[in-house]
């Protein structure tokens, strides 16, 4: 029977998605030989962690079900058992960069990573806290349905349980390292508004995640793309891709990682969406086997963005994003021009040689850092009202923003070189409190 951790990292009230994902549990042990991990981190206050915990309680038993709700200071505990055990340098920071003060998507997910290899899984699967499931005639359309018929799998063996097979035969030992699909409804970044009130200011600040030496084309044809995911389209029958996957297919709310996640993690920027992405371009890079499905979750707003705190919070973290780009379009494009000496002869990545561009990539001239401030300082001033406040907050950290772009990179690259030594004494910690099962 295989092992797998079903993953919900969440910072805010969701009862309604822990009965849900708790469904996806408990479709995957009744329809496959599996054992299911359900893995709560929850970094909520009080009242919601209590609600949280009534809502495992009230989950239907299964024996082939365990959960595990992990409050901060168990999830702390953890951790400070692996890191010290692992013997890694400066420990004080590997903890703060797994477990920040402030939000980081990275490394909530990069605990998971650890604490399923502490529950002995061989795999992790991830959806989120402000995502839902399509319903189709009645019946819950999850995604564990196709990560778990080719997750892990040579892909040779997954490829007749696929719909199509799109993969040179070149890589058809290899194990099918990610199951991936995308997702329905609102933007994956909140700036529809921007797009609302001024397109051309939105191609402008949207194209900015593109490499500055892109023709204007092309940039207008990554927003077009862009945070869009499978769009409107409503799910009507399954279709599955064995392929490498490109990374513009694909969203963190609905993916699954075999083998991968244990030897590079993901980086541990704080405030910073799109920095939980890196592992999909890494799988698409080093030319693993992927499969796209369109059993695609359904993204949706919390209200929480919409207030002013939550609004400036927000565009932090879209600007933070922007500037994280200089460095990972360096790390993506050195990646794809590695190709097959990214793998060790085992066929897995290897960690040295990710931790090694991501030190490079911080010796690049952050001139075109500058452009992006320059350029986003334009736009937002240009959009008026709240957006011309936040251009003041913007212009007043200007070069802290400068400096934690790089800062946040050597971060990660510290962190690649500490991982397989923390996955491999992870594997002998328990997680706290022992594992129960839903009552």
């Amino acid at each position: 029977m295989r092992r797998i951790c079903l993953t919900l990292p969440t910072n805010r009230p969701c009862s309604a998605t822990i009965e849900a994902v708790g469904e996806e549990a408990a479709y995957a042990a009744e329809h496959f030989d599996a054992e299911v991990h359900l893995l709560i981190l929850d970094s909520c206050d009080a009242p919601a962690y209590a609600a949280h915990a009534e809502a495992v309680r009230r989950l239907p038993g299964n024996p082939r079900i365990l959960v595990h709700h992990l409050d901060e200071v168990q999830q702390r505990d953890f951790l400070q058992q692996v890191i010290g055990k692992s013997g890694a340098m400066k420990p004080d920071l590997l903890l703060d960069l797994m477990l920040p003060a402030d939000l980081s998507y990275g490394a909530c997910t990069n605990r998971a990573f650890l604490m399923a290899a502490a529950l002995g899984c061989e795999s992790v699967h991830r959806r989120d806290s402000d995502s839902r499931y399509q319903v189709v005639n009645g019946e819950t359309v999850f995604p564990v349905h196709h990560e778990l018929m080719s997750l892990g799998r040579r892909a040779a063996d997954a490829a007749p349980d696929v719909t199509e097979n799109a993969l040179a035969a070149q890589h058809a030992d290899k194990r099918v390292a990610m199951v991936a699909g995308s997702f329905v409804g609102e933007l994956s970044v909140d700036i529809g508004e921007i797009l609302r009130l001024d397109r051309d200011v939105y191609y402008d600040m949207v194209g900015l995640w593109a490499p500055v030496d892109w023709s204007t084309e092309r940039k207008r044809q990554l927003v077009d793309e862009s945070f869009r995911g499978a769009g409107s389209e409503a799910f009507v029958r399954d279709h599955s891709t064995l392929t490498l996957v490109d990374p513009m297919r694909v969203d963190m709310c609905n993916i699954s990682f075999h083998g991968v996640h244990e030897r590079v993690p993901l980086p541990p920027a704080t405030d910073t969406i799109g920095s939980d992405y890196f592992l999909i371009h890494l799988v698409h890079d080093a030319a693993l086997p992927g499969v796209l499905h369109n059993r695609n979750i359904v993204n949706f707003y919390t209200g929480e963005r919409r207030t002013d705190s939550g609004f400036m919070a927000y565009q932090t973290r879209f600007v933070k994003f922007l500037l994280s780009m200089l460095y990972f379009n360096f790390i993506y494009d050195a990646m794809g021009r590695a190709d097959a000496s990214l793998l060790d002869d085992r066929g897995q990545v290897r960690a040295s040689a990710v931790a090694r561009l991501a030190r490079e990539s911080t010796r690049v001239d952050r001139g075109e850092n500058v452009q992006r401030l320059d350029i986003l300082d334009t736009a937002y001033r240009q959009l008026g009202g709240r957006y011309a406040t936040f251009a003041d907050v913007l212009a007043q950290r200007r070069e802290r923003l400068l400096d934690e772009a790089r800062s946040d990179i050597e971060d990660f690259a510290l962190l690649v070189e500490a991982w397989e030594p923390l996955v491999g004494t992870a594997r002998l910690t328990p997680v706290d409190p022992a594992p129960g099962q839903a009552e």
